[in-house]
């Protein structure tokens, strides 16, 4: 079963931009549709983006299309979120999650494997 390790999480002001890492091991990221969810305090998690396993296809939650980018580099066995115009909204720590099921679903209890987690701070 595949590991996930996100990084790059962080405090940055609005406006500005982060880029988190979703490293695998153990299987591919490209066998899996791969997503970034996230949880702000007392709030339920919600997918943010995610990308199809064999055609690459992707899709966003409303409030982050236009300003994040998900991305999935099968040499490094890595998925990336590359975050643009950071709102104090995006507050939430950010979670990693592999779907072995066919085609993306937005319900977290549909992935499979999930990493620990990297915290995202936008000051405003």
């Amino acid at each position: 079963q595949v590991q996930l390790v996100e990084s790059g999480g962080g405090l940055v002001q609005a406006g500005g931009s982060l880029t988190l890492s979703c490293a695998a091991s153990r299987a591919s990221v490209s066998s899996y549709v791969m997503a970034w969810f996230r949880q702000a305090p007392g709030k339920e998690r919600e997918i943010v983006a995610a990308i199809g396993r064999s055609d690459s296809s992707t899709k966003y939650t409303n409030s982050v299309k236009g300003r994040f980018t998900i991305s999935r580099d099968n040499a490094k066995n890595t998925v990336y979120l590359q975050m643009n115009s950071l709102k104090p909204e995006d507050t939430a720590v950010y979670y990693c999650a592999a779907r072995n099921g066919p085609g993306i679903t937005a319900l977290y209890a549909n992935y499979d494997y999930w990493g620990q987690g990297t915290q995202v701070t936008v000051s405003s």
